[in-house]
């Protein structure tokens, strides 16, 4: 169990914040059993070097068989659900002025349990888009949509356009992160007074960089990891053990700082 006077005093410092940032990482999503990039490299997969699964040059080459991986990817997360570490982050917009959440994972999750200010660093695998962007960055396509397409033949053509494959909202390696929600994403972190850290291990550049901007810009940077990581020697308070386990005691504790 987490140091009980660490905890009270991480809950005094969000129960105070008027502009709080979570920033999430994988860490988070693993504890709802959603495989990390690598380890859904199993199986029939495990054969595959990662860079001829999610690279755009990749999808030229091989449409069809960068689908099936984004499919099975998809199909991995399907009985997957959020954890209580999620709801508890949810939660917090009810008690703070403002609360935003910048996430690198792509599972969708914070938007499952109501969250609603958050920040897609890496997209969204439930989501597709035309990989020309025809119609503006991004170009959203429902799928689920198109009658005449069938989902074994790999991606479908664009709807718009019908020129481009339809490709995953995912950021891919030798890819840029969106440019609206980096910026975004930095600007928030440097306005922040407090930045709630969940399970990143802080190796991941740019999105690494944003703790950063926000411990120069003055924010307390309160962490929750299993394990040390990357961020730790310049957080403020780390606390450590699993998010699921943690987040709910410590929204309980800022809870009742507000209601006294």
């Amino acid at each position: 169990m987490v140091d009980d006077n660490h905890l009270q005093k991480a809950a005094e410092v969000i129960a105070g914040s008027e502009r709080l940032v979570v920033f999430t990482g994988a860490g988070m999503s693993k504890e709802s059993g959603v495989p990390t990039f690598r380890d859904a490299l199993d199986g029939l997969w495990a054969q595959f070097d990662p860079m001829k699964l999610a690279t755009p040059q990749a999808f030229r080459q091989n449409p069809k068989l960068v689908w099936d991986w984004y499919n099975y990817r998809c199909e991995l997360l399907a009985d997957k659900l959020p954890n209580p570490g999620h709801y508890a982050v949810a939660e917090l917009e009810d008690l703070l002025p403002q609360v935003v959440v910048i996430t690198q994972n792509i599972d969708g999750f914070h938007h499952e349990v109501g969250s609603t200010d958050v920040i897609c660093l890496h997209g969204d695998l439930k989501r597709d888009k035309c990989f020309a962007n025809c119609r503006g960055n991004p170009t959203y396509v429902d799928v689920t949509q198109l009658s005449a397409w069938d989902p074994e033949s790999g991606p479908p053509f664009c709807p718009y356009c019908e020129e481009a494959y339809v490709r995953p909202d995912v950021v891919w390696f030798n890819e840029s992160l969106p440019y609206h929600e980096l910026t975004r994403a930095t600007e928030l972190s440097r306005q922040a007074d407090v930045m709630l850290i969940i399970g990143t291990s802080g190796v991941v550049w740019p999105a690494a960089g944003l703790t950063v901007e926000a411990k120069q810009a003055g924010a307390t940077l309160v962490e929750i990891n299993p394990n040390p990581s990357e961020i730790t020697p310049i957080a403020h308070y780390f606390l450590q053990g699993p998010s699921g386990e943690i987040m709910p005691h410590l929204v309980k504790r800022i809870r009742e700082l507000l209601t006294r």
